[in-house]
């Protein structure tokens, strides 16, 4: 298992796999192994995956000091894995929470990003937060499931500080509620540091007018990866947060959930290649966001 020393002296773990051209992939919980990826639908057949152990999670040490779990403070840990393997430019992906700190990188050192994949990527850094009603209405979607009943009531209840998140609010965050679901939800509780997950997005992690204001002059081509039945970001949210890049390719998988991949691994592997090798066109059109709220 390979590992690099960060700036402040915390050695990070990093789990290469498959062939071909690096991709570096950051990992969501917030604050979760990286693990959970997998090899991202069938990635390790067209790209080396060089997945990051965030610093106190899976296999990286814990740092002396907690207050460097904040999200911005981890950017320059992404910088030293870079110069750890000897990337002028590196093709980077992130999930989920990985989104903002994949931003936050982009925005301090956009000469050395190449191309960005934003996969369902929760946009609290520039300022598009995920509301309650956003996710109530998204789940709403799924009322023909036979499991919706129970968990909506547990979701509505999580969502609305009524309750905890537990397994039963789970199937809204996955587009097929089948066995390779369940057995990748059941792997989390062993995965996620919750104390880092608490301190990584606290005050001071996120400037959204700085951060906009630097992606808005991003060089680099950015793919942003919708899920169709995901509750955050919504489609329409991952939209908007598209139109702050110059260079923007928005992709809605149908039926797709928090977690595209094991859903349909063909059709998510392929799209992130078609990317990542220049074949997906630009979104259209961009929108105006300077009314979203900050997180």
């Amino acid at each position: 298992m390979p590992t690099f020393t960060t700036p402040d002296g915390t050695e990070l773990a990093y789990h290469p796999r498959g062939e071909g051209a690096p991709l570096i992939a950051l990992p969501g919980g917030a604050m979760r192994a990286s693990a959970y990826l997998g090899d991202l639908g069938g990635l390790t057949d067209r790209r080396r995956l060089i997945l990051l152990d965030l610093r106190g999670t899976g296999d990286s040490a814990i740092p002396a000091d907690p207050a460097t779990y904040r999200c911005d403070r981890q950017v320059d840990d992404v910088e030293a894995l870079r110069l750890h393997l000897g990337l002028d430019r590196m093709d980077l992906l992130a999930h989920s929470a990985g989104g903002n700190l994949a931003m936050l990188y982009a925005a301090r050192y956009p000469e050395r990003v190449s191309r960005l994949a934003l996969i369902t990527a929760t946009p609290w850094a520039v300022g598009l937060p995920v509301t309650v009603e956003d996710r109530l209405t998204a789940a709403r979607l799924r009322e023909g499931e036979p499991w919706f009943a129970q968990a909506y009531a547990a979701f509505e209840a999580a969502w609305a500080g009524r309750g905890p998140f537990d397994d039963a609010m789970m199937p809204f965050f996955y587009g097929r509620w089948d066995d390779t679901a369940r057995a990748h939800m059941s792997a989390e509780e062993d995965q996620t540091n919750d104390e880092a997950s608490a301190v990584y997005g606290s005050v001071g992690a996120y400037d959204p007018p700085a951060t906009r204001a630097a992606l808005a002059a991003l060089p680099a081509p950015v793919l942003v990866y919708a899920g169709e039945l995901d509750t955050g970001p919504t489609p329409d949210l991952a939209r908007r947060a598209a139109g702050l890049f110059p260079d923007a390719r928005f992709t809605v998988q149908p039926g797709g959930g928090h977690f595209p991949w094991l859903d349909d691994p063909e059709s998510f592997a392929g799209s992130v290649t078609a990317f990542l090798d220049g074949r997906c066109a630009p979104v259209p059109e961009r929108r105006d966001i300077r009314s979203g709220r900050a997180s």
